[in-house]
């Protein structure tokens, strides 16, 4: 028993000094967001006031902030959207062997050991080479697409394998077509699966820095606005922009969970309903 309450508290530990070793840092820019107007880029603080966010709602002399925020909440969604859409028909197509199918799964999964700045230099090579426009609604699109289609498609994969296929029979015996048991009967089950590959899209393009860099044109998303902030910016309004996308993020994945806490309740819900019904 003691040397199993030791091994709890070391494990605790180690688990704890991870916590603040993932959190910490975000933690301190939270901090330092909140300096006084005379405040600084670093310790010790200089006042508290909320100078620096209200900083951000004026017109800033430094870059265009809300102009790559939306670039990168549209860019989002339109990644978002594809990875969902390709990678339910991906895991539909993969359930059955096809010629070529190997190949293509080694294909998909290349992009993720590929160095992501090679793949926007590459791209964005071939594209200025071939005389096309470089900009982030379209080469930027593309690349960010061979970072979230790999993850979205191993999910789908992985859905799929575990899939009872009884469930689709069932429907085919009771007359359905095959979009009808796609839409009635395979969708809602893995409804709450494909919420967290809409949510896999949506934060990796979100978040996503080396595939946009060579790639989004003349516009910068909000990661490369960041990243251009950095070198000529000396107040805490970086922190502070910093502190406002990190609260968004989290927004963000607090919406995805509740949308699949209340799938699962609704599934509970009509089950128990179903099995009522049946007594």
């Amino acid at each position: 028993m003691e040397k199993r309450s030791r091994a709890f508290y070391v494990l605790a530990t180690i688990f704890a000094l991870f916590l603040v070793f993932l959190y910490g840092p975000t933690i301190t820019i939270a901090i330092l967001s909140f300096q006084g107007p005379q405040g600084g880029l670093t310790f010790p603080m200089r006042g508290v006031s909320v100078h620096w966010f209200e900083d951000l709602f004026r017109q800033q002399a430094v870059g265009d902030i809300w102009g790559s925020f939306a670039r990168s909440l549209t860019l989002g969604l339109m990644v978002m959207v594809t990875t969902v859409i390709v990678s339910v028909m991906g895991g539909l197509a993969f359930r059955k062997r096809f010629p070529g199918s190997s190949v293509i799964f080694y294909l998909i999964i290349t992009s993720l050991v590929i160095p992501s700045i090679l793949i926007s230099l590459g791209v964005g090579l071939i594209f200025s080479q071939s005389g096309l426009a470089v900009h982030w609604s379209t080469l930027g699109f593309g690349a960010q697409l061979t970072w979230t289609l790999p993850f979205g498609l191993l999910i789908m994969f992985a859905v799929f394998n575990r899939f009872d296929k009884s469930y689709e029979e069932a429907a085919r015996d009771q007359g359905a077509s095959a979009w009808q048991t796609i839409r009635y009967v395979v969708l809602p089950i893995i409804a709450p699966m494909l919420i967290g590959v809409a949510l896999f899209g949506f934060t990796l393009s979100y978040d996503e820095f080396a595939r946009t860099l060579l790639t989004s044109g003349s516009y910068n998303t909000l990661p490369l606005e960041i990243y251009g902030m950095t070198t000529n910016v000396t107040t805490p309004v970086i922190f502070a922009l910093g502190t406002l996308t990190t609260a968004f993020s989290f927004l963000i994945i607090g919406l995805f969970l509740a949308i699949v806490i209340t799938l699962n309740r609704r599934r509970s819900k009509h089950g128990s309903d179903a099995g009522q019904g049946l007594v």
